[in-house]
């Protein structure tokens, strides 16, 4: 199915215009996302493209976690409107109208196209994540230290740059950056004001994790659906989905992002306003505490780091990424 869905991604016909693939945004060649601020995909020009590198991993997808599985998230951009615009029907009838196209799909699932349109979308949006789960991050000079450390290799240990061993102290440390960016993929899954703007230009604001959740909540194509091959009632991840509950902090909130190959997935933030790592870093060291809505509780807080702390800390994140 992984190799129907390799083929599925670079496959322009699939779009509206015949000029789209999921690789027009989610380049191969730039760690799987664009290099762009915003989408040129998308039509209201307000999101970054994410990397899809260890997507798999991952537990909500999109900026405001609109979707639970990576099937669904794979699914919205072929029948959005504003991205490859095309509609269950045209999807259904792009595979069955071609006797290659419908004996691929026989090979991937072991059958021919069902008669129901909206089944043959799922279908391909299942073989595009199966496709996109392969995509894996690779080894980087920081993996390496911390093996070397594991093992007790010293010397091999000796060869991490000071700087970002400075930087990763200040990283688990002072900096508390490993609260949010924890574990391997450096996140936790979650969402969080980090005191970037969520205003619109011209006008509006981007909901965050609020509207992810009216959206993700609303959706027929959530775990909870008729589309969960393992049956909501048997699968794990619809236990989250069915407790998840929309409340006014999550106004604002955005998806914490892996920083794994993040040299490679500039520029950053959720509305790509940040161009480079001194600039992410320099956005936390002065941050105004005052604007974030947290219910209470203080996670993030004003770096004021020392210039050699904060060129430690950007070293570190580099170390990230190969």
């Amino acid at each position: 199915m992984a190799a129907y869905g390799r083929r599925l991604f670079f496959e322009r016909s699939l779009s509206a215009n015949g000029t789209l693939s999921c690789a027009s945004c989610h380049k191969p060649e730039a760690a799987f996302q664009d290099g762009r601020a915003v989408a040129a995909g998308r039509g209201d020009g307000t999101r970054n493209t994410p990397s899809l590198l260890d997507v798999a991993a991952r537990r909500w997808f999109g900026w405001g976690g609109t979707h639970d599985s990576l099937w669904a998230a794979s699914l919205a951009p072929l029948l959005d409107p504003q991205e490859m615009a095309t509609t269950a029907g045209r999807a259904a009838a792009w595979v069955r109208s071609d006797p290659v196209r419908s004996a691929q799909f026989r090979a991937a699932f072991g059958h021919p196209p069902p008669a129901d349109d909206e089944e043959v979308a799922v279908y391909l949006a299942k073989a595009l994540a199966a496709y996109q789960a392969t995509l894996r991050s690779p080894r980087t000079a920081f993996d390496d230290f911390r093996d070397a450390l594991g093992r007790g290799d010293h010397a091999a240990a000796a060869r991490y740059p000071l700087a970002a061993q400075r930087g990763l102290k200040l990283f688990i440390g002072p900096a508390r950056c490993s609260v949010c960016h924890a574990g391997p993929a450096f996140t936790n899954d979650e969402f969080a004001d980090v005191g970037v703007p969520f205003f619109i230009a011209g006008g509006g604001a981007d909901p965050g994790r609020h509207g992810g959740l009216l959206r993700l909540l609303g959706s027929r194509t959530n775990r909870l659906g008729p589309f969960n091959d393992a049956g909501a009632a048997a699968d794990p991840g619809a236990v989250l989905t069915r407790h998840l509950k929309i409340e006014p902090r999550h106004f604002g909130e955005f998806r914490v992002p892996g920083l794994r190959q993040l040299v490679h997935t500039a520029p950053y933030m959720h509305n790509g306003s940040l161009a480079t790592l001194e600039a992410v870093v320099r956005h936390y060291d002065r941050l105004d505490e005052e604007r974030l809505h947290a219910d209470g509780e203080r996670i993030l807080r004003r770096l004021d780091l020392r210039a050699e702390q904060a060129a430690d800390l950007v070293a570190f994140l580099r170390t990230l990424s190969r």
